[in-house]
């Protein structure tokens, strides 16, 4: 009997489920002449529950059986309401007709200013009170991004372009397809938690995707737009609070929606390289809501990356207020001849705009991301997309998801193997050589020859060759070990050492690692040069600024993150330190003013010991926190996101003597606060980091265990905020106290987008100061101001010593 009631009780479950299923209705949103108009909202009358027409003007939406009140409009259109009954799948073919805007009502003198400017006016000053009504909502999201290139070249750097990226004969084809679809929650003013339901890749059916629904959320009653996305300035809102100063007005009309009278303004810069929109925006009369703007930047704005952007938001009445309902991010470009285009489009529905949170409900924690998301079937999708997928897109689906499946297969991987691992000398001198083993995870490369070949004074002509086998696991888990080997010829030292780290918990940002042997290190820990700007230094200057001395060690490390924004790392090792000579004096270039230095940074003329043979017993704790800070949890990984606040680090070095032979005994404590990119809005941005510390024990301190600085002395570097322009590597390390700073200024083209002939270019301004005061320098001062674009900068500084200049010059960096 309960067998049977049980029965009953499944059949009558499965039967209710079925009768409430949702049906859809489907169909074309098309205007007057037939042309599909995208990106149109369809909603319910009287709710947020809706969707949106896809690029082709084709939509469908999830709805139960009954009769509702089917509400279509797009921007510049007028609505069309109709009642539509469900009872089973429906087709609804809908064409809107243009909005009829009228200036019957306006008298506009030809000498009087235009009625847009006091529309505005009331809009600017409703701003703030727009700003923060809604203080807090939950919304349900979708999120779908399209990336395609719509031409490129047959080749790049020797690969064929339609063979490497999977394009068509026409070498055009998507390149990234993805959706979501999450729930987020909203607390002003700056309070953000998503949780992703849904996750879907083209061609990645295990991967998730990046996808984050309040990245879309541009809110124009912001002063700023879009700061340090497409461009480090941002964009001045068409309704800030000095929205006069750059854009002008005209009224384009007064439409009547429902009851509710639309102004239809045009927005247009009043220069024509200022940070601002074009386009039109539509402000509510009476209440001045800001009900749907349709603007785009171009480059004349400084944007970055791209050519255009336009974006394109409908707003919904939600109780007294109006809340995104469809945005929409279009964009195209052309980069070194790949011509690409794309969009990212958002639908919210479901608002609640009194939702009563949790405690701890906004931890931190931007966007959660958990395994499930990427399992949901194509029944799912077909019941929770809200924007039909185009032709286009339902194709890319289908063959990249079916590549993707024998992609996986072993057949499949070993035939790839088989090319990608064929050996060339070409490639193993210029690039290194590796062989991958793509079904076991597993890879060995092997270093490039010509990266491994070198030249110092002390060491000679040189080679250090490496090899690497990395096993990938699950969810961003992996070890590595790598062995490497180093001989000089002039010196005819050997050194080898193997290296090893496990990535154990990616969400911990956890690992340990650990290594043992022998090697030539730099006596500033910081490093100075790399091998191949030693080596051109003192072949072709006749400068040997780097000093080194040999290493004998074991080691042992780990890092994890201890609470969020709170990460922690410990590394305890025992070493035995030699100090080495110069061995070889051969350059190419003979200056007669010059002669190579010694390896003793203090005694430059003869070859002393800078330090005797020692052992050292070391053990490094260190904790950094960051305040405020927020992340991105995903299976495979923890994402730090900016903070508005600035991270603290606090570190401890203790040489422990007489355990193992150590000879050192000291204690160092040093405390850093930095922030980077501090926004100033159309200012730009600055970074600042602040640096203290003191040996409160010195008893034994030997010169590679002294605090360093990064230092430098060359034309050429990589790029580091805490590197000194002009400081020596080694004269001004130290085993007492110190203090450092360095401020620097990015002002992202406020002055040269200015400037005709340099606009085009794209160049940002810098200007930055950096200090030291120890013992022995007091009030080490530098001052530098230059241009940089990308990876490339250039900049002209002054260092001075108290009130005396010491040094002045150029200074060119590249790289990330």
């Amino acid at each position: 009997m309960n067998k049977v009631f049980a029965t009953l009780l499944l059949l009558f479950s499965s039967l209710s489920t079925l009768l409430a299923q949702d049906m859809q209705l489907r169909g074309s949103i098309k205007d007057a002449a037939g042309e599909a108009i995208p990106f149109a909202s369809v909603f319910i009358k009287n709710t947020t529950q809706g969707s949106s027409a896809n690029v082709d003007g084709i939509y469908s939406m999830a709805i139960s059986k009954g009769t509702f009140s089917i509400i279509y409009k797009a921007i510049g259109y007028k609505p069309v309401e109709k009642t539509v009954t469900i009872s089973g799948n429906t087709t609804e073919n809908i064409t809107l007709v243009p909005e009829t805007v009228t200036l019957s009502t306006v008298t506009i003198d030809g000498n009087a200013e235009d009625p847009a400017y006091e529309i505005i006016r009331q809009a600017i000053k409703r701003r703030k009170e727009h700003l923060n009504e809604v203080g807090s909502y939950t919304a349900h999201a979708y999120v779908k991004g399209l990336q395609k290139l719509v031409g490129a070249p047959k080749k790049f750097f020797g690969r064929d372009i339609q063979k490497t990226l999977e394009l068509d004969t026409n070498r055009k084809g998507i390149l990234y397809l993805s959706e979501s679809t999450s729930n987020i929650s909203v607390e002003r003013p700056d309070k953000i938690h998503e949780e992703m339901i849904s996750s879907k890749i083209a061609g990645q059916n295990n991967a998730f995707s990046f996808n984050k629904a309040s990245d879309l959320l541009a809110n124009f009653y912001d002063n700023i737009l879009l700061q340090n996305t497409v461009s480090n300035r941002g964009f001045v809102s068409p309704i800030a609070d000095n929205a006069m100063f750059y854009y002008r007005y005209k009224l384009l009309g007064v439409s009547n929606e429902n009851g509710i009278q639309l102004n239809k303004i045009a927005v247009i810069p009043r220069r024509e390289n200022d940070p601002v929109f074009r386009g039109v925006i539509y402000i509510k009369e009476d209440s001045y809501h800001l009900v749907n703007a349709d603007v785009y930047l171009i480059k004349n704005a400084g944007i970055n990356f791209v050519d255009t952007l336009r974006i394109s938001q409908q707003f919904l009445g939600v109780e007294k207020t109006y809340m995104p309902s469809a945005l929409n991010f279009r964009f195209n470009g052309n980069v070194l001849g790949f011509k690409y285009e794309g969009y990212y489009v958002a639908v919210y529905s479901q608002y609640n705009l009194n939702p009563d949170f949790p405690k701890g409900h906004f931890n931190g924690e931007i966007l959660k991301v958990t395994k499930a998301v990427n399992k949901k079937d194509s029944l799912f999708w077909l019941n929770n997309r809200p924007i039909p997928l185009t032709t286009e897109e339902r194709l890319d689906y289908i063959r990249k998801d079916s590549l993707a499946t024998l992609k996986q297969s072993k057949r499949y991987l070993d035939s790839l193997e088989k090319v990608n691992n064929k050996f060339g000398l070409g490639k193993l001198f210029l690039n290194g050589y590796t062989i991958n083993n793509r079904y076991k995870r597993q890879s060995l490369t092997f270093d490039p020859i010509a990266q491994s070949v070198f030249y110092n004074t002390v060491e000679g002509f040189a080679v250090k060759y490496g090899v690497a086998y990395t096993k990938r696991l699950d969810y961003g888990r992996y070890f590595q070990i790598q062995p490497e080997a180093r001989y000089g010829f002039s010196n005819k030292l050997f050194t080898a050492h193997v290296s090893g780290v496990y990535r154990y918990d990616p969400v911990k940002r956890a690992s340990v690692s650990a290594s043992f042997g022998s090697d030539i290190v730099d006596l500033n820990n910081y490093g100075t040069m790399t091998l191949p700007g030693i080596a051109v230094n003192a072949l072709l200057f006749e400068r040997n600024f780097a000093k080194f001395y040999k290493k004998e060690f074991v080691n042992a490390g780990a890092n994890r993150e201890l609470a969020d924004g709170l990460q922690t790392s410990l590394f305890l090792e025992y070493a035995r330190n030699t100090h080495l000579n110069n061995t070889a004096d051969y350059k190419i270039f003979d200056y007669g003013d010059r002669n190579f230095s010694s390896n003793n940074p203090f005694a430059p003329s003869a070859e002393t010991p800078l330090f005797p043979t020692y052992k050292a017993l070391t053990v490094n704790a260190a904790l950094t926190y960051t305040i405020g800070q927020t992340y991105i949890t995903r299976p495979d990984s923890k994402i730090y996101e900016g903070s508005k606040y600035p991270s603290i680090s606090l570190y401890y070095k203790k040489g422990i003597s007489g355990v193992l032979g150590s000879d050192v005994d000291y204690d160092l404590l040093g405390l850093e606060i930095y922030k980077e990119r501090i926004n100033t809005g159309l200012w730009g941005y600055s970074s600042i980091i602040l640096g203290a510390g003191k040996f409160l024990n010195n008893a034994s301190v030997y010169f590679p265990e002294f605090k360093h600085f990064r230092g430098n002395k060359t034309l050429l570097s990589k790029p580091n905020q805490r590197k000194f322009l002009f400081l020596d590597f080694y004269l001004n390390s130290t085993d007492e106290e110190y203090f450092e700073a360095h401020f620097e200024h990015n002002f992202s083209g406020l002055i040269t987008n200015k400037i005709p002939l340099l606009r085009k270019f794209r160049l940002e301004e810098i200007a930055g100061v950096n200090y030291l005061s120890q013992p022995i320098k007091r009030n080490y001062t530098e001052f530098y101001f230059g241009l940089q674009r990308l990876i490339f900068r250039a900049t002209y500084g002054f260092a001075y010593d108290g009130n005396k200049r010491v040094q002045h010059g150029i200074r060119l960096t590249y790289g990330l």
